[in-house]
């Protein structure tokens, strides 16, 4: 048999490869783990029950609606209006397995092969990863210091095969939120070419304000163009079950449905019961695990201000440090090898999210006991090219 070269020329998950470094560990240190934003604690007692309950209830094994749970429709609905001061019903909400899912059967409903998506660089790898696998072509938008994109750089990227802009934030790997203004700007640019502003939000929770992060869905007809997804594996610590959503127009929503049906029918059903019990049970402990990932954002910037190593912070925010090494005859992959062999710690290299080596490394901090972060620095400082 012969296999499709789209898939054969990809790189592998740079999470995976970075974990394969594991099994040629020597050393009995305990190894601190920056390599996924996962979170390693447990969740909330509230979702724990539900998820129990559901599994004994006589259909809690079947197919959820393909639209969704209505409960998670209402309950998520009735947060993002609240969160966005804006009036968003339930038809506008699509749940899916996971956020993954959410972006490839999004653009998937957007594009042919031969398409183009505007990218910002540094993007999250999967994007970039799936973009490639289903034959679209991504249009890098290269940033500037502040890691911000900017739309004006944008606008020169759209052409006539141009579908859609993608934007994360807060982001991954750079931990950025965009702001609001900014946000604004590219859904105007969306608007004028009649393309999509696709906004992914996984970390929207864990950003340093309440205050709404864009104006989008109070705008007249945004439906037309913009798409939001959501995840609830972060927020309510539940990423194996595999719940996201999609909040969009009812015609997008539509044509993505059929995509979903030929994947999984449906959202897991179990996964969507948990995250009803998280929207309309946990906020407390939600509100509690995120001021704890603020606290550990605030140390990890403290630590990393004296540049440990000579690795200079450029940005953090949500789950990630985007750092760069001071190393310049070494790669990027071979700093990581180094780290994870001879210094136990795991990151991942900014080659997973960027098309070129710049030097640059992802650090997920936010799963690190407060007692880790001196360490993390120690170790960085033990880093010496030989």
């Amino acid at each position: 048999m012969r296999l499709t070269d789209r898939t054969r020329q990809l790189s592998a998950s740079p999470i995976a490869e970075a974990h394969g470094w594991l099994a040629h560990r020597s050393s009995d240190r305990p190894l601190l783990d920056l390599s996924q934003a996962a979170p390693s604690y447990p969740t909330a007692p509230e979702i724990a029950a539900r998820i129990a309950e559901v599994a004994a209830e006589a259909d809690g094994g079947r197919y959820a609606p393909p639209p969704g749970l209505p409960e998670l429709n209402d309950a998520f609905a009735a947060e993002l209006s609240r969160d966005y001061r804006a009036s968003i019903g339930p038809s506008r909400i699509l749940p899916t397995g996971g956020c993954n899912q959410a972006f490839c059967v999004t653009t998937s409903a957007l594009t042919e092969p031969g398409d183009e998506i505007i990218l910002p660089v540094p993007y999250y790898f999967n994007h970039d990863m799936w973009l490639k696998l289903d034959g679209v072509r991504p249009r890098y938008l290269l940033p500037d210091d502040s890691l911000v994109p900017d739309p004006e750089r944008a606008a020169a990227l759209i052409t006539d095969r141009t579908r859609a802009i993608v934007l994360v934030t807060p982001g991954n790997p750079t931990g950025v939120t965009i702001p609001p203004e900014t946000i604004g700007a590219f859904h105007r640019l969306a608007v004028a070419n009649d393309i999509a502003l696709i906004v992914d939000e996984t970390y929207r929770n864990f950003r340093a304000t309440d205050e709404p992060p864009h104006d989008l869905f109070t705008r007249d007809g945004w439906e037309n163009n913009v798409i939001s997804l959501h995840s609830f594996s972060k927020d309510l610590a539940i990423p194996g079950y595999r719940v996201g959503a999609i909040v969009a127009g009812p015609e997008i929503i539509y044509e993505i449905m059929k995509l979903v049906d030929c994947i999984q029918i449906s959202a897991p059903r179990i996964g969507q019961e948990a995250a009803v019990a998280g929207l309309r049970l946990a906020r407390s402990w939600r509100a509690e695990q995120a001021a704890r990932i603020n606290r550990a954002l605030a140390r990890f910037s403290a630590v990393m201000a004296d540049e440990p190593g000579g690795f200079r912070l450029a940005s953090a925010g949500a789950f990630f440090g985007w750092a760069r090494h001071p190393f310049a005859d070494l790669s990027t992959d071979e700093v990581i090898k180094r780290l994870v062999l001879d210094h136990d710690v795991l990151a991942i290299p900014g080659t997973a999210f960027t098309p070129t080596d710049d030097r640059w490394v992802r650090f997920s901090y936010a799963n690190l006991a407060a007692d880790q972060f001196d360490e993390l620095a120690a170790r960085l400082d033990e880093l010496t090219v030989h």
